[in-house]
């Protein structure tokens, strides 16, 4: 039975929410795990379509406070975890969960982290070097600054596809030489300053992309948590993958097609935002939504 849904709060707007329901709900009383709960919204309405039990995992404490809050009116039906998706194996053996009937995975950086200039996602707003979505560990600013010139042409090259690599990373260079780069205000200033482009918004959004990339070991962590994913669902269950740019759309169609070759899954689709959702949320623009249903 599909209930009405009634959504609250703008931490973040869930992209392709009743495209993902529709392919990731399957039954009613399961259990399902969203690996990137987010600020809740892809939770909520799961759990407003079914009766069952939902665990939501997110390294960023922000976050899971934020779920917490929106989640709240579904009482024990959900457990949140602040722990990465790569480790939902080792947390649901904790919760006494051996399989589950659907795993989300939203690949998107959140509306809230890009808007708070503390949290130095976006090169709009001038804030701090640190794009870290755990809050831990080594930081943007400790990329910009420490890593080697072929490093830094390596990481703009193959995980922001950028042309102009190699004339960001000898910019950058020549940058902290003067003085150590500590805001993506002052990154933003390097780029501009030794691209030619007509377009330079998308050199800094790519040069961005890949720090944040680095930084927070997203494909690698995606590889690991498709693998974890497919190892719990039960016969019958769905992962859905929501991902926003080539290089975490390459993985996700490779892995599902060799799962498919290996006789694992049958594919479910792959599904796009409708003009309508761009319309009203600009950064459903690029998503790509892939399925797949264990056999």
């Amino acid at each position: 039975m599909i209930r009405p849904l009634k959504l609250s709060g703008a931490f973040h707007v869930p992209v392709m929410l009743e495209e993902v329901l529709d392919v990731l709900v399957w039954n009613e009383g399961g259990i399902y795990v969203d690996g990137t709960v987010g600020g809740g919204g892809h939770a909520e309405g799961i759990l407003g379509r079914t009766t069952g039990r939902l665990v939501g995992m997110d390294r960023d404490p922000e976050a899971i406070a934020e779920a917490q809050r929106r989640l709240a009116p579904f009482g024990e039906r959900v457990e949140l975890v602040r722990a990465r998706f790569s480790e939902m194996e080792e947390v649901l053996k904790e919760l006494g969960i051996e399989k589950v009937d659907g795993v989300l995975l939203d690949l998107g950086v959140s509306q809230h982290q890009i808007e708070d200039p503390e949290r130095g996602f976006s090169y709009r707003q001038d804030g701090p070097l640190d794009m870290r979505m755990s809050m831990c560990g080594p930081s943007a600013e400790d990329v910009v600054n420490r890593y080697p010139k072929e490093e830094l042409e390596r990481l703009f090259r193959e995980y922001g596809e950028e042309r102009s690599a190699r004339r960001i990373a000898e910019g950058i260079c020549r940058a902290r030489e003067k003085a150590p780069i500590r805001s993506t205000g002052q990154l933003r200033d390097v780029v501009l300053s030794v691209i030619r482009s007509s377009m330079p918004h998308k050199v800094l959004s790519r040069t961005f992309q890949a720090r944040r990339i680095e930084v927070n070991d997203e494909l690698g962590e995606l590889r690991k948590g498709l693998d974890a994913g497919i190892s719990l669902l039960g016969r019958g269950g769905r992962m859905a993958v929501l991902s926003y740019h080539s290089l975490e759309d390459r993985i996700v169609k490779e892995k599902f097609r060799r799962w498919r070759e290996e006789g694992k899954v049958e594919l479910l689709g792959r599904f796009f935002p409708s003009p309508e959702e761009v319309r009203r949320n600009p950064r459903a623009r690029g998503a790509k939504l892939r399925a797949v249903e264990k056999l």
